[in-house]
C-alpha cells in the first residue's frame, strides 16, 4: 500500500526512536501532526510558542544524544523556531526540524505568510531542502537526519502544504544505517605531546563536555600528573562528583582556586573544550590540546600541540607514555584553594547568614529589605533535589548561583543555553527533559526575566501534568545585565522588572504556586515544592543587589561599581 509523504516521515521517526514532537499545528502541518495521531509510540506536544518546541527538542537531544524533532508551520511558524534551533546547533546536538512551507505552485509569489525557508535557515542548519516532488522521499528525509545525526547540527526539511498528502511511489522504508568511527592522532603527534607534558612541572587540565565520555581515562590522567582540573561549566555534570581533582570553574562564574591552577602552570592541557573567553586562558604556557574537531584546535588559545580525535581513545593511547609525577604541590594547592572558597561559600548561603555579625552589616549596604539571598535558596534546592535529578538553568545570574552552589553527585544532568546565551531556555528545556525522563526529577532554575518570556509555555506543563519543579530567583532585575552596567562604572538602566506574583500566576494556570518573601520560610517552601506531586513554581523574592564576585576580580571592576553605585545614589536623591 502506498504511503503518502506525511507517513513516510511519521514512520522514519518512530523507526528512529522519536518518542515526541513539538510544535504548534496549522495548515501545512496538518498531514504530519494527522500521521502523527494515528501512530503508536510517536506524541504530537502542542506548545503554545514554537520557540519553546524548539527548545524542548534540543534538550532531549542533548541528554539522549539521539535525534530530537520539533515543527513550524508556514512563515512565522518556521520564523519561531529559531532560537531554539540556533541554541541546538550551537550545543551541537542533533535536531530534525519539519517546516511548513505554503503550496507548491504559489512558492515564489509572494504570497500569504510565505518565506523563503531554505535562505531563513541558511546559517543555523548543517542541511536544508524543500521537498517539491512525492518522489524525493524517502531520499531527502535520509539526507537531512544523516547530516544532522553525523555533523551534529540541525537539519530542515520544508514541506509545502500540498504535498503531505500526496503518496510516495517508492514504498520502501527509510533507511539510517550508522557506525560512529572512533580517531585517535598518530604516533608522532602522541610523542609530541607526551614530550612536552613529561617536560612540565606543573600541568593544569582544563577538561569541557567533549570529554565527558572519557571521565575514566581524564581521572587517571590527572593521577599521573598530579594536575589539578579546572572544569568548564558543561564539564561540571561529568566531573565534578567524587573527583579529587577537580577545583570548579573559571571565567566569570569561576573561582580564585580555578584561577589560581591556571596562573601557576607551566603547562596546560585542554581536553574536549572550546571554552570561548580568551582572557582566561594563561599567556605563555606550554600547551596541548586534544578535541575531536581539528577546527578547535588553537582558536582560542595558542597551542604547541595539537591533537584531533576523540578523547577517551586517545588518552588511552597517550597515557603509556607519560611518567608519573611525584611532587603533588601545584594539586595540593589548588584544592587547598578551593577548599577555602566552599567554605566561604558554604556560610554565604546559610539562611543565617543575615543574623550574624557580618551578615547583619552586609545587609545593610546590600540587602535592606532583607529578601532571600540567591546563594541560600541554590543551596537549598541542591539539599533536597534527588541524585538523580535533571537541572536546566537560565542564562544569567540564575546559572551562577546553580555554578556555585548545585553539585552534580549521583547521576545528575545539566542543561542551559551555554554556548548561544539565550534567555528563556530553562522552562522549555525542563519540559522536554521531564517528557523524555517522567520517572526522573527535573528541576528549572528560572530567572524572572526569562521564564516570563516565554511564560506561555507553563500551560504547557499543565497540559500534560508534568511534575517539573520551577525554581523562580524572582529579583525583579535583568540580573547579569545589572552586574555588566554596573561593573562598566554604568547607572543601572533598563534591568528593572515589574513582576506579577509568578506563584498565583501558577495557581491560575492549574500549577501548584509557592512565594517565599523571607529566608526563615526558604527551607520549608523548598522542601514543600519537591514533595508535592506534579508541577510547582517556587517564586522566591531574592535579593537584587547580590553580587556574584568574580574569580579574579579587576581593579577596573572594582572602580567601576563604585562609580555606578555613586552615579544611582544621585539619581535616586534627585528623583
Amino acid at each position: 500500500m502506498a504511503r503518502t509523504v506525511a507517513r513516510v516521515i511519521v514512520d522514519a521517526l518512530q523507526e528512529l526512536g522519536v518518542r515526541q514532537v513539538f510544535g504548534v499545528v496549522g495548515d501545512a502541518l496538518n498531514p504530519l501532526t494527522d500521521a502523527i495521531r494515528t501512530t503508536d509510540g510517536v506524541d504530537w506536544i502542542g506548545c503554545r510558542h514554537e520557540e519553546a518546541a524548539a527548545f524542548a527538542a534540543g534538550a532531549q537531544s542533548q541528554l539522549s544524544d539521539r535525534l530530537g524533532v520539533c515543527m513550524g508551520t508556514v512563515g512565522p511558524g518556521s520564523v519561531h523556531l529559531l532560537n531554539g534551533l540556533y541554541d541546538a546547533a550551537k550545543s551541537r546536538t542533533p535536531v530534525l526540524a519539519i517546516a511548513g512551507q505554503v503550496p507548491s505552485a504559489e512558492i515564489g509569489g509572494d504570497y500569504f505568510q510565505e518565506v523563503d525557508n531554505d535562505l531563513l535557515f541558511r546559517d543555523v542548519a548543517v542541511y536544508r531542502a524543500t521537498v517539491t516532488a512525492p518522489e524525493q522521499l524517502p531520499r531527502l528525509l535520509e539526507a537531512a537526519v544523516r547530516a544532522a545525526l553525523a555533523e551534529r547540527g540541525v537539519a530542515v526539511l520544508t514541506v509545502p502544504g500540498d504535498l503531505g498528502d500526496r503518496e510516495v511511489p517508492d514504498d520502501r522504508p527509510a533507511r539510517f544505517p550508522r557506525a560512529r568511527a572512533v580517531t585517535r592522532p598518530d604516533d608522532e603527534g602522541l610523542r609530541a605531546a607526551a614530550e612536552l607534558l613529561n617536560a612540565g612541572e606543573r600541568v593544569t587540565l582544563l577538561v569541557g563536555r567533549g570529554a565527558r565520555h572519557a571521565r575514566a581515562e581524564v581521572l587517571e590522567l590527572a593521577g599521573r600528573l598530579a594536575a589539578p582540573m579546572v572544569l568548564t561549566l558543561k564539564a561540571k555534570e561529568g566531573f565534578e562528583h567524587d573527583n579529587p581533582h577537580q577545583v570548579g570553574q573559571t571565567g566569570l562564574i569561576g573561582n580564585p582556586a580555578a584561577a589560581h591552577a591556571l596562573d601557576a602552570c607551566d603547562t596546560l592541557l585542554l581536553l574536549g573544550t572550546d571554552f570561548p573567553y580568551r582572557d582566561w586562558y594563561p599567556e605563555g604556557r606550554r600547551t596541548v590540546q586534544i578535541d575531536l574537531d581539528e577546527r578547535h584546535l588553537g582558536r582560542r588559545t595558542p597551542v604547541d600541540v595539537g591533537l584531533a580525535g576523540d578523547t577517551a581513545a586517545t588518552l588511552r593511547a597517550l597515557l603509556p607514555h607519560l611518567d608519573a609525577v611525584t611532587d603533588r604541590g601545584h594539586l595540593d594547592r589548588a584544592r587547598e584553594l578551593f577548599d577555602e572558597w566552599q567554605h566561604g561559600q558554604r556560610r554565604l548561603a546559610d539562611p543565617r547568614h543575615d543574623h550574624r555579625l557580618l551578615g547583619r552589616l552586609r545587609s545593610a549596604l546590600d540587602n535592606r529589605d532583607h529578601d532571600v539571598r540567591p546563594e541560600a535558596l541554590a543551596a537549598a534546592v541542591d539539599a533536597c533535589a534527588a541524585d538523580d535529578a535533571v537541572f536546566t538553568s537560565d542564562t544569567g545570574m540564575a546559572t551562577v548561583w546553580l555554578s556555585r552552589f548545585v553539585t552534580m553527585r549521583g547521576t545528575r544532568r545539566l542543561l542551559g543555553s551555554y554556548n548561544l546565551g539565550s534567555m528563556a531556555n530553562a522552562m522549555p528545556q525542563a519540559l522536554g527533559a521531564q517528557l523524555l525522563h517522567p520517572e526522573r526529577q527535573v528541576v528549572a532554575f528560572c530567572g524572572d526575566g526569562g521564564l516570563s518570556m516565554l511564560l506561555g509555555d507553563l500551560m504547557t506543563i499543565k497540559t500534560h501534568r508534568l511534575p517539573v519543579k520551577l525554581v523562580v530567583f524572582d529579583n525583579r532585575r535583568l540580573g547579569m545585565v545589572k552586574l555588566e552596567q554596573e561593573q562598566s562604572g554604568l547607572p543601572e538602566f533598563g534591568t528593572a522588572l515589574d513582576n506579577p506574583d509568578f506563584a498565583a500566576v501558577a495557581e491560575a494556570l492549574g500549577l501548584t504556586g509557592i512565594r517565599v518573601t523571607e529566608p526563615a520560610g526558604l527551607r520549608d517552601a523548598v522542601r514543600r515544592a519537591f514533595d508535592t506531586p506534579g508541577p510547582v513554581l517556587l517564586d522566591v523574592l531574592t535579593n537584587p543587589q547580590e553580587i556574584a564576585v568574580p574569580a579574579e576580580p579587576t581593579v577596573e571592576q572594582g572602580w567601576g561599581f563604585a562609580i555606578a553605585k555613586l552615579k544611582e545614589t544621585l539619581h535616586s536623591h534627585d528623583g
